[in-house]
């Protein structure tokens, strides 16, 4: 009876582990910094490949449906077809597989790299400065906002600064809401 009620204590402990991933407790990389990149980098990673995934379907679904004449995309997000999925032809399903693999897996590291840029430098903002404001919030956003604009292919200065200013403002804009809802 002993060991059933231990074996059950340790399928617990691991079960609640895994139920309390937003805490940290499934890895420990030896700083507080670290662990919050990784599990931030994490979860928006897979929210980024969740979010590649169900554009594909989208995009997959409304090709055939003739909604005008350009090959069923509706005329307002036919550059986002072209420009999102450029293996995507309609070729065999093998290739349609590794096209929307590979869009998945940049999604995703695109995600997590913002995430885990934008939670690193707001921690190391309110441990610099000993608050955490609105500020950090928005210096933050604007460096990664810029960072995002950087890996695009064709970034030009106007949209670095756009990307910057729009980053700054929906992080702060997060910050300042924050407990009101």
């Amino acid at each position: 009876m002993n060991l059933k009620t231990s074996s059950n204590l340790e399928t617990r402990s691991l079960l609640d582990e895994l139920c309390n991933f937003e805490k940290g407790t499934v890895f420990d990389l030896g700083h507080p910094l670290l662990n919050r990149i990784t599990h931030c980098f994490l979860n928006a990673a897979g929210i980024g490949a969740v979010q590649a995934v169900a554009r594909d379907a989208y995009f997959t679904a409304i090709q055939g449906t003739g909604v005008d004449g350009s090959g069923g995309i509706p005329p307002e997000i036919s550059s986002v077809k072209k420009n999102g999925f450029p293996g995507l032809r309609g070729e065999t399903s093998n290739k349609s597989l590794e096209a929307m693999v590979k869009s998945a897996g940049k999604e995703s590291l695109q995600w997590g790299l913002a995430a885990g840029m934008y939670s690193g430098l707001t921690y190391g903002l309110k441990e610099a400065r000993g608050a955490h404001d609105w500020k950090n919030s928005a210096v933050a956003g604007a460096i990664t906002g810029a960072t995002l604009a950087l890996t695009l292919e064709d970034s030009t200065h106007e949209h670095i600064m756009q990307c910057a200013i729009t980053g700054a403002a929906i992080s702060t804009a997060a910050n300042l809401l924050t407990g009101i809802f």
